[in-house]
């Protein structure tokens, strides 16, 4: 039955896929690489998602159709969060996958849970490892290849400790959608054929190169049934025999024999993969007022910046009467430069902090108070208190009560962060995954393994070493938070987030994206167009993309109007138009009723969850 579902589904996507090939433009790669971490695909408008009993929202429809199918059999928001993870390991491998890490939220109706399966640098590790013969750091583009770019893997691990907390099927179950998918094959998409066109760098790997191309060296078309017997054999083993499957024996012996025996060579070995663990950590909440509403928004903490740094944007918004502006009706989504402004200089003293203060907090040092001091509201007034009718010179980082005049620390220098997937599930119980994952760049550090299997296909490594500072300090020493330092987790812009209403308790939202840095310019946006501005999620999402990493105001092409762009220049600001590619996933509750709600509450009146997929990927919504 499941084998028959699987392909109807498959068949289905056919035509998703023969549609998209007629209708997208060709595929263009953004040429701001230092910004983009995917490239670009085309557009497809997306329908909005409805369920009365549950919603999953993820990047790819197999992907989505393999959560449902774990949905209907009774299974947790976890559960099919583990399923979705391993069909995009084999649909979306640019993105994310089992040689990766991510970050999980989960509300299990009583508590929130942040689950930590980041990526580990390897106990060899050097802060120096990034470093030319003359004190440099090499280039980025070629740090990000080959094994000394791969760290431990983490998202296994972490997803069967999540599994053991609120799993409902057994593990091997959730792995029986993408076994089947990887024995009998999946179409191309357009979204990956045109990614694969941008990394022709990947023929150079034997096992990828064989995988993803033609005899001719061109990219498999669109449409193209591909086969993965390697990765159905990994995951197998995997279904059996537990996470340990990848992190000891074989399996481990052929990430590591990938990894050091590369034309440039990475320092993992097989101790650091049997001595992976992951983190649970506390969840950093924090409350966000708009108009007569309170919402308690929780994210991931360090080492992740994300929820930091939306959170210090939200807060520093509040301060500031002209970011209470709504759009015009007749643009909705699409601010205007007076708001546009105040939310920029907002953004670049968010991104001075981060430079500053944000790293993996077993190794660095945190602020006096916690990294909740960053999100006091008195510090966050002082720092809204900085922004002026022009845009700052340069945006320095704060000090928050108790900190020293002078940091000890050097801020980390502006590096690219990479690719990565989102997936956002509210289960019959109301108990929400939102779970961001990820292997850096797209298609990792383009090295492909196969579990020491022989056979074609696999999975890909990560590059997280890259999120790392490559320069480990600054001209007077001083060290750098971020730089690599052995069994670290490096800085990440991840934000898997669920919202609360701060009065009765009830989930209100789980949302994230992919964007590198710019999930945290992703997810800001989405949350104040569905929440402050009152837009439905699909509606939210679909609305033009803007943000800054403390430099330039990039905005998406082609969505602003030249006034507004005019008047930002007025205002001192450096403007481009550039694609920013999102993949923001998110499910929302609709008023009148839904599972989990206060007793007393009009349960079933509607269908109580509605969701959105970001039209600039490939995802759609499922429910019931």
């Amino acid at each position: 039955m499941r084998r028959r579902l699987l392909r109807v589904l498959a068949l289905v996507f056919v035509l998703v896929l023969e549609l998209a090939a007629c209708s997208a433009p060709a595929p263009v790669l953004d040429g701001n690489l230092a910004q983009q971490p995917e490239g670009a695909s085309g557009r497809s408008e997306k329908v909005a998602g409805q369920g009365r009993q549950f919603l999953i929202a993820t990047a790819n429809p197999l992907a989505s159709a393999a959560g449902q199918q774990i949905l209907l059999a009774g299974g947790s928001a976890l559960d099919a969060a583990i399923a979705v993870q391993m069909v995009l390991t084999l649909v979306e491998p640019q993105s994310s996958g089992i040689g990766g890490g991510g970050f999980l939220m989960h509300w299990d109706g009583q508590q929130v849970q942040a689950w930590d399966g980041r990526e580990t640098a390897p106990a060899a590790a050097m802060e120096t490892m990034f470093l030319a013969a003359n004190g440099r750091p090499v280039p980025f583009a070629e740090a990000v290849r080959g094994g000394r770019a791969v760290a431990t893997p983490g998202v296994l691990k972490v997803l069967q400790a999540a599994h053991r907390a609120h799993g409902r099927l057994p593990w091997a179950r959730l792995f029986e959608p993408a076994i089947t998918l990887a024995d009998e094959g999946f179409l191309l998409s357009p979204r990956l054929h045109s990614l694969l066109m941008g990394a022709p760098g990947l023929r150079q790997d034997p096992q990828a190169g064989s995988y993803f191309f033609a005899g001719d060296g061109q990219p498999w078309p669109v449409g193209h049934r591909l086969k993965n017997p390697a990765l159905a054999a990994v995951l197998r083993a995997i279904a059996q025999q537990g996470s340990d499957a990848l992190y000891r024996g074989p399996i481990a012996a052929d990430i590591v024999a990938r990894v050091r025996g590369h034309a440039v060579p990475g320092r993992l070995t097989e101790a650091d993969l049997a001595a992976y663990q992951p983190r649970q950590r506390e969840a950093l909440c924090a409350d966000w007022p708009v108009r007569q509403s309170v919402y308690r928004v929780c994210g991931f903490p360090p080492p992740s910046s994300g929820q930091l740094a939306v959170m210090q944007i939200l807060g520093m918004l509040a301060q500031r009467p002209e970011a209470a502006v709504q759009p015009s009706a007749t643009t909705p989504g699409v601010p205007g430069a007076a708001w546009l402004h105040v939310y920029t200089e907002a953004a670049r003293l968010a991104f001075a902090d981060r430079a500053l203060y944000v790293a993996d907090p077993d190794f660095s040092p945190v602020p006096p108070g916690g990294y909740a001091a960053l999100l006091q509201p008195a510090y966050l007034a002082q720092r809204a208190a900085l922004i002026g009718p022009r845009a700052l010179v340069e945006a320095p980082a704060g000090r928050p009560m108790g900190m020293p005049v002078a940091s000890a620390m050097a801020p980390m220098p502006e590096q690219p962060e990479h690719g990565t997937s989102h997936v956002s599930i509210v289960d019959a119980q109301g108990h929400a995954v939102a779970f961001t994952t990820s292997i850096e760049a797209a298609f990792g550090a383009y090295v492909m393994a196969d579990g020491g299997t022989g056979l074609p296909g696999g999975y890909l490594l990560n590059n997280q070493m890259t999120d790392f500072s490559l320069t480990p300090s600054d001209a007077q020493g001083r060290p750098v938070a971020n730089r690599v330092q052995p069994g670290k987790r490096p800085r990440s812009s991840m934000n898997p987030t669920l919202v609360f209403d701060a009065q009765d308790g009830r989930l209100l939202l789980s949302l994230g994206s992919p964007g590198g840095p710019f999930i945290i310019h992703f997810t800001a946006k989405t949350l104040i167009a569905t929440l402050q501005w009152g837009l439905d999620p699909q509606t939210a999402i679909a609305a033009p993309n803007f943000g800054t990493l403390g430099g330039p105001l990039l905005l998406e092409t082609g969505l602003f109007s030249t006034a507004t762009q005019d008047d930002l220049r007025a205002r001192g600001h450096r403007v481009a138009e550039v694609v920013l590619t999102s993949g923001v996933q998110a499910v929302q509750r609709l008023p009148g009723g839904a599972p989990g709600d206060a007793p007393g509450g009009a349960r079933g009146a509607i269908p109580g969850w509605r969701g959105g997929a970001d039209p600039r990927r490939e995802g759609v919504v499922q429910g019931q």
